[in-house]
């Protein structure tokens, strides 16, 4: 959706919005997506001929001051509520929300005023089969991402040993109780019955009473307490994901709970004894049936109005209106970066130029604080990571940090921040001689959903049409117009003593032994040398006189470019390969890089013996550029998606080193020459 688009208006005409709930002014995300959907707040005395209109929120105890002015005005009420997706934490913590409901005739859960969401569900015509694929699909990425509309919990946080009956709590007198309830008084018999039902109905099954995230942080009570956990009845309020929650139950009450909506979701037909919007359509068992309500729905089809076609959706990446699927990938990386950040990091031995961008990275739940030595992180009481390269048996129990496979515009050598950092617990991915959190993924994606495989396919292909690579250089030379005809094999250099030379080379560990090696298999065919960019900038060691074994030295040229031009890749470790692939060049590897072993490249080494997996190039991808790294954004100073960090990388917006940072980058490099004479 274009950020011009104004969903819930008619003809594209704005409306001046009248609020009298000070939240509207100081919150401003909630200004701003209304301000994008077409209204403009003001203060003061709506005029219904101009078509004004009077803002409140819900059902909250501000409202019926709105309410009141709009009856005295004549003026119609829009009520504005948050979307089934939020945020990570709720939004009494203060953060924003990634989405709004924009309601004109009344509210999506009291079904005395159903509002717009219900009539939606009553009339839409929910017969595109693109959309209920998106649909379909979506629903499958919350569940892998283990989203939920608050996501302050870890998918790992232990649930009850399967075979319980799950009971939802909710916050007492809470508008959504209320409102659902067809007549007043009744919340706390309501919930008292509900639970009766629950165990009578189960005889013998334990019980799990699940409490509301604002009760379990002590900000608003439920109607269960700890005296109700008797016999086999429990309550849990540990930060547990609702989708393991919900896999691990046998059935389902609730009141009105959006955990209700989230359990049609993963296949159950809950027992309803409120009259919540997802009620009444044929996937709950209701003990009150909301009136009007016949229409018989699918769950993709009662998903697509829910969470596609009803809510107002924003991306805080672009600050733009959009679609469902930008918003699961932004929430997804701010929950990942939550739930891994959340215990707080310790970087041991970094550079100073490397400790800001770090921060970005992962302080933002925990400020990361910095050590000396192995010795002082490992004491912390916190995680604590080194950058791979530089690990030794000191920092046996740390995290292994390197950069992603789209990095920046610019070396990393020039000081250039990342944009994709990788932290793996187990190795690291250049390092074939023990696994690490790659080769897992790559084992986990042998097999795509239909989902996973679109997503993975519109990242490569994006990467490929706009022929973005790991540091995507400025200033590369135009590639000759008279490259030598015939077979041409493109044999890209790398820094000989680079970590994954050392590592994940054979006997062929040196560009020159490479060229000569490749010379020896095909003597005949037009070999083209790609001397590695920071070779070619002066600030690592490795340039060689490769003119007697490659018939074309191409010095500052687009390797991307290049990949169009040539019949085949020979590699010792080279990301190059992995970029390779992707474009369908053949990849041969005299080395093992993360890519070599599965199946997709010509090995001239054994695989190690984990790396028995068979996954398709997609699946690859998918490993290695959505489920691997960690990608921030510096535009929006928030995590973002792979496809978020593809499109600063192709616009350019993206910070720079100064020219301090540019100078000290050079006096690196020349020190790094220095030394290696004297090696």
């Amino acid at each position: 959706m274009a950020a011009d688009v104004i969903p819930h208006q008619a003809g594209g005409k704005r409306s001046r919005l009248f609020v009298y709930n000070g939240g509207f002014l100081t919150q401003g995300r909630v200004r701003r997506i209304l301000q994008l959907a077409g209204y403009d707040i003001r203060l003061g005395w709506p005029d219904a001929s101009a078509g004004d209109l009077v803002g409140v929120w819900g059902a909250s105890p501000t409202a019926p001051r709105g309410e009141g002015i709009a009856a005295d005005r004549g003026c119609g009420i829009l009520r504005v509520e948050d979307a089934f997706l939020r945020s990570v934490h709720p939004g009494r913590s203060g953060e924003p929300p990634v989405g709004l409901l924009l309601d004109r005739t009344g509210l999506h859960f009291d079904a005395g005023q159903p509002g717009d969401l219900v009539t939606m569900l009553k009339t839409a015509p929910l017969d595109d089969a693109a959309k209920l694929r998106r649909a379909r699909d979506a629903m499958a990425r919350l569940k892998e991402a283990q989203l939920s509309k608050y996501n302050a919990f870890h998918p790992a946080t232990p649930a009850p040993d399967p075979g319980y009956v799950l009971v939802v709590d909710q916050v007492r007198g809470d508008a959504a109780v209320t409102g659902s309830i067809p007549f007043p008084g009744a919340d706390e018999g309501r919930f008292r019955e509900m639970l009766a039902f629950a165990q009578e109905e189960h005889p013998g099954a334990r019980i799990v009473i699940k409490t509301h995230p604002e009760t379990a942080r002590g900000y608003r009570p439920g109607y269960f307490t700890e005296a109700d956990a008797q016999g086999r009845i429990s309550l849990l309020d540990a930060p547990v994901s609702p989708h393991v929650l919900l896999e691990g139950a046998i059935a389902v009450y609730t009141v009105s709970s959006q955990l209700g909506f989230e359990a049609i979701l993963a296949g159950h037909k809950p027992r309803v004894f409120g009259q919540p919007f997802y009620a009444g359509w044929g996937l709950t068992a209701d003990e009150f049936p909301p009136p009007g309500r016949h229409r018989k729905l699918t769950r993709a089809q009662l998903f697509q109005v829910a969470m596609m076609d009803f809510p107002t959706w924003y991306d805080p990446h672009n600050d733009r209106l959009c679609e469902l699927e930008p918003v699961i990938d932004s929430l997804e990386a701010q929950a990942r970066a939550w739930r891994e950040d959340r215990a707080g990091w310790v970087g041991a031995e970094m550079r100073l130029w490397k400790r800001k961008p770090l921060q970005q990275f992962f302080g933002g739940t925990k400020k990361m604080s910095f050590a000396s030595g192995a010795p002082k992180a490992a004491r912390s009481g916190k995680n604590w990571m080194v950058w791979a390269s530089k690990a030794t048996k000191a920092h046996a129990g740390a995290w292994n940090l390197e950069d992603g496979f789209l990095r920046s515009r610019g070396l990393g050598a020039e000081l250039v921040p990342p944009l994709s950092l990788i932290l793996d617990r187990q190795g690291i991915y250049y390092d074939p001689t023990r696994q690490s959190d790659l080769d897992d993924l790559i084992v986990e994606r042998e097999k795509l959903s239909p989902a996973q495989e679109r997503r993975a396919e519109d990242l490569v292909m994006r990467l490929v049409q706009q022929e973005v690579s790991k540091y995507n250089l400025r200033g590369i030379a135009a590639l000759p117009d008279d490259l030598p005809k015939g077979k041409r094999i493109l044999v890209p250099g790398q820094v000989e003593d680079d970590a994954s030379i050392r590592l994940g080379a054979g006997k062929i560990n040196t560009n020159m032994k490479l060229l000569q090696a490749v010379r020896a298999a095909r003597p005949h065919a037009v070999i083209i040398y790609k001397p590695h960019p920071d070779v070619e900038s002066g600030l690592r060691p490795g340039k060689i006189n490769a003119g007697d074994w490659a018939d074309h030295v191409a010095e500052h040229a687009d390797p991307m470019a290049m990949l169009d031009l040539v019949d085949e890749v020979w590699t010792m470790t080279s990301l190059l390969g992995f970029e390779a692939l992707l474009r369908r060049v053949p990849v041969t590897c005299v080395g093992l890089p993360f890519y070599a072993g599965w199946g997709l490249t010509r090995d001239r080494l054994e695989a190690p013996h984990w790396r028995k997996a068979k996954p398709s190039i997609l699946g690859l991808a998918h490993a290695a550029l959505i489920d691997y790294p960690r990608y921030f954004d510096p535009q929006s100073g928030l995590p973002c998606s792979p496809e978020v960090a593809v499109d600063r990388l192709i616009t350019g917006t993206i910070p720079q080193p100064g020219l301090g940072m540019r100078l000290l980058s050079k006096a690196q490099g020349a020190l790094a020459s220095y030394a290696h004479l004297w090696r």
